[in-house]
């Protein structure tokens, strides 16, 4: 339904806003290079809202559970990477 879409974009609008919030922080407090990863880290969640948010507004038709249980792993299996490489870059 229209109400479950608009929620899953404020969702996934929250979460991208603090990872990017987080490249943010994180690239103050970062050595000099690692900043340009970081950099790279932030357009990749700016890049990954605008894609999943796209095809929440295009939902296929046909199995629409499937396409949201793979619009839903593929936004966590990225937020992960991102957080994981945040995490490598801040040590």
């Amino acid at each position: 339904t229209m109400a479950n879409r608009r929620n899953l974009k404020k969702n996934v609008n929250y979460i991208s806003d603090l990872v990017a919030g987080l490249c943010i922080v994180e690239s103050m407090n970062a050595k000099e290079e690692n900043r340009e990863a970081i950099s790279q880290l932030f357009l990749q969640i700016v890049n990954l809202r605008r894609d999943i948010i796209s095809r929440i507004s295009h939902t296929e038709p046909g199995s629409v559970k499937v396409f949201y249980k793979k619009l839903k792993s593929d936004f966590n299996t990225e937020v992960e990477a991102i957080f994981k490489k945040l995490e490598e870059l801040g040590k």
